[in-house]
């Protein structure tokens, strides 16, 4: 046997060579673990530079050991398939465990069992971990931003009464499912739209009135997303079909839209929005400041979720067209029914990252003059009372954009399953 076969597994030697590469493999995690959370070396008595790599050596064998097109063993072959099917692979594997491995217990130190969070004051952080009671103490600010204490019912009835009507269309009579479309595209945008502004706004009905300037934090975040995602997708849908028309000056108005809202920063988008728009309008004329910048984004990303969903129109095969045109379909007609609903189908995934590429885009607002959730982080920080807990700040809005985007992410993926066709 030469020496490339040596640490070759095959049906023959694999009885073997299978148990020999698992004990390999528990010794190199063993050892970094204990070493990790524990302070044990157990390779202590090695030399010291052979007692560092160890670990990666061993692994490195006892994968290779293991390593074969087909056991028979699900979990061993499942492995081999994904994450061990070559030298460099299975050297990526072990080093992200070493480095799992080497981060959580610091992590899980500063985070859980050093922390606090008891106390109202800065006092009471007198730990090495985390400070938790400066998110507990501004948590409020955090969620409403400097809406008023006293009316952020207000905001939590408003985000209950939205939240149920977009659940409305799951009980929806059988004849009435025809008119899902419209109700999601036209009235319950608008709908949302009255409630949020007579409700949060104030100002009718008894409410007391509280300028878009005292909105922020996470429930501003949710507001400039929720109406961003409304509105741009019918625009990207338009534009989409417009950049593929037959008709020169509708093309090359969708074409020309694209490609400079494609090609200009949201930052300078929202500082247009937001001091040089306002120079264009009557005197007499006031929009909103967040009006202005809810409609610059929706704007910039419908660019985006224009070229999405052209990659899944585009993606269709011309038979499908044809089909329909000798069905006596007319243009409308035969994208809303054919064309389109297989279309998005196909671009789930994109239009799910353009969406959370907006939603991830919203903190850009702090520099208008609107503080969301992390506007107001900013703002928390540089509180005398406060100073020195950036990191627990940033922490908890990176959970908290992880979970908003996670949902989304898991929800996306559930309508790829709902709707696929595949067998």
């Amino acid at each position: 046997m030469n020496y490339k076969n040596i640490l070759k597994a095959d049906e023959n030697n694999y009885k073997t060579f299978l148990p020999i590469g698992l004990v390999l493999i528990f010794i190199s995690l063993t050892d970094v673990f204990l070493n990790s959370f524990l302070k044990i070396n157990i390779t202590s008595s090695l030399p010291e530079n052979f007692s560092f790599f160890s670990p990666l050596i061993l692994g490195l064998i006892g994968l290779q050991l293991i390593r074969i097109e087909y056991s028979g063993i699900k979990s061993i072959d499942l492995l081999n398939k994904n994450i061990n099917n070559n030298n460099f692979n299975a050297l990526l594997t072990l080093l992200i465990i070493f480095c799992i491995f080497k981060a959580f217990p610091p992590a899980l130190s500063w985070m859980i069992l050093d922390a606090n969070i008891s106390g109202d004051t800065k006092d009471a952080c007198t730990g090495t971990g985390a400070c938790w009671t400066y998110i507990k103490v501004w948590l409020r600010r955090f969620m409403y931003g400097m809406y008023p204490n006293e009316l952020h019912w207000r905001i939590n009835s408003a985000f209950i009464l939205v939240i149920g009507l977009g659940f409305a269309g799951y009980f929806f009579k059988d004849n009435l499912k025809k008119y899902l479309a419209l109700y999601y595209v036209i009235i319950y945008p608008l709908i949302a739209f009255l409630v949020i502004y007579y409700l949060i706004s104030g100002g009718s009905f008894g409410l007391t009135w509280v300028e878009t300037g005292a909105w922020g934090g996470l429930s501003l975040t949710f507001i400039v997303s929720f109406f961003c995602l409304i509105f741009c997708f019918p625009l990207g849908m338009i534009l989409a079909l417009g950049r593929r028309s037959n008709l020169p000056t509708i093309r090359y108005i969708s074409v020309g839209y694209i490609e400079f809202w494609r090609g200009v920063p949201l930052i300078t988008v929202l500082f247009m929005s937001s001091v040089m728009f306002p120079m264009f309008l009557p005197q007499d004329f006031f929009m909103d400041k967040l009006v202005r910048v809810i409609i610059a984004i929706t704007l910039f990303e419908g660019a985006y979720c224009a070229e999405v969903i052209r990659g899944g129109l585009q993606a269709l095969p011309r038979g499908q067209y044809d089909a329909a045109k000798s069905l006596g379909m007319g243009y409308w007609k035969m994208h809303i029914f054919v064309i389109l609903p297989q279309a998005l189908k196909l671009v789930i995934p994109g239009i799910c990252n353009t969406f959370l590429a907006l939603v991830k885009d919203t903190p850009l607002i702090f520099v208008v003059g609107l503080s969301e959730l992390a506007g107001m982080l900013a703002l928390a920080k540089t509180n005398p009372k406060w100073l020195g807990f950036a990191m627990e700040g940033y922490v908890f809005a990176a959970i908290i954009f992880w979970i908003i985007c996670y949902a989304m992410s898991k929800y996306s993926y559930n309508l790829e399953a709902k709707y696929k066709t595949e067998r």
